[in-house]
């Protein structure tokens, strides 16, 4: 597996070996051991998730707060998304700095965000199945976000705002300064 720190410590790109011959491919999608020497610690994860959404959606941005913080290991099964992950540690030198990697089932990459990270998508594809693990269970009352237009954050989600689909609670996430005032 080949794998790359971004420039937000602790968040990596990570890089399947694949096998192909005329039936088709194979790839190890999730080693704990691999990504435990990676990670210089082993993530326990605990839950699984997965979505399909359609060309423009938006998701996120997001995080779990507190006790309930969630580290996610994130793929694409079918399309191609625009994977963000926003990095809101506390005294962090990155604070505020986000990494944006396009994942898709094509070119099988995955996302690994640790704890203390709004994570979010945009779907470039016509439609996209995307799937993670979490470390930690989700927790209703834990749950926190950004808005993703946020231009403090000025994410570039590849998708022209007119053709962009949000929920209804992202279009009235708190900005990132509200977000920042809770954590500080």
């Amino acid at each position: 597996m080949k794998y790359t720190e971004t420039k937000l410590s602790g968040c990596f790109i990570l890089e399947p070996a694949v096998f192909e011959d005329e039936r088709g491919y194979f790839f190890e999608s999730y080693n704990e051991n691999k990504l435990a020497e990676i990670l210089g610690h082993n993530p326990h994860f605990v839950q699984d998730n997965q979505s399909k959404s359609q060309f423009g959606v938006v998701r996120g941005l997001h995080m779990q707060a507190g006790d309930h913080a969630q580290a996610k290991l994130v793929r694409v099964l079918e399309g191609s998304v625009l994977d963000v992950a926003v990095d809101v540690r506390p005294n962090s030198p990155t604070y505020g700095q986000h990494v944006a990697v396009e994942l898709s089932a094509e070119n099988k990459k995955q996302l690994f965000v640790p704890r203390g990270f709004l994570h979010g998508f945009s779907v470039l594809s016509e439609q996209a199945v995307f799937s993670y693990k979490c470390d930690n269970n989700y927790n209703k009352e834990a749950e926190d976000g950004v808005h993703p237009l946020d231009p403090q954050l000025a994410i570039d989600w590849r998708i022209p705002v007119h053709r962009m689909i949000l929920s209804q609670k992202d279009k009235e996430a708190q900005n990132f300064t509200a977000l920042y005032n809770k954590l500080k």
